[in-house]
């Protein structure tokens, strides 16, 4: 039987990728803590409290016994990039829950910061949804990346 080649990359972006495997791949401790600390990572991004978001995921990771760098790098799920359409998408789970808010504020107070001093309405939406779509996020992440290191550990023993 004919062994495909690993994957070769060709373009800054594949080396870049490959990079990143490899660093998640090369993480101290057990599957399970790992795996914990990246679920740690992923929950606390999915809140809006921009630059407290990594000291969360690190304290978060401490108490699930998890590993601390990839709790700091699973916060990057939020980002310039993603900012927006997931805390629109946190607000929508809980507008789905709590019933329809004040709706969704102008670009304006995002940029200043007002966003923070206006209804109760809005802000216990945002926190219920962000809550809801951290727990989903962290415990899918966390279950696939335990589920990924277990399959390669089992593929390297067996190769």
């Amino acid at each position: 039987m004919r062994r495909i080649p690993p994957f070769q990359p060709h373009t800054a972006v594949g080396r870049r990728l490959r990079q990143l495997l490899a660093w998640l791949w090369h993480q101290e401790g057990s599957h399970g803590q790992r795996a914990r600390g990246l679920a740690a990572g992923l929950f606390c991004g999915c809140y809006p409290f921009f630059g407290l978001q990594i000291l969360g995921s690190v304290a978060l990771a401490s108490l699930v016994r998890g590993n601390h760098l990839l709790a700091a790098a699973g916060t990057w799920v939020s980002n310039p990039f993603t900012y927006v359409p997931l805390y629109w998408f946190n607000y929508q789970v809980g507008c789905w829950l709590l019933g329809p808010g004040g709706g969704w504020p102008g670009l304006d107070s995002l940029q200043d910061g007002s966003i923070w001093h206006s209804s109760g309405a809005f802000v216990s939406r945002l926190l219920l949804g962000s809550t809801l779509v951290g727990l989903t996020t962290a415990l899918l992440g966390g279950w696939l990346y335990w589920h990924w290191l277990e399959r390669e550990h089992r593929r390297r023993q067996q190769g």
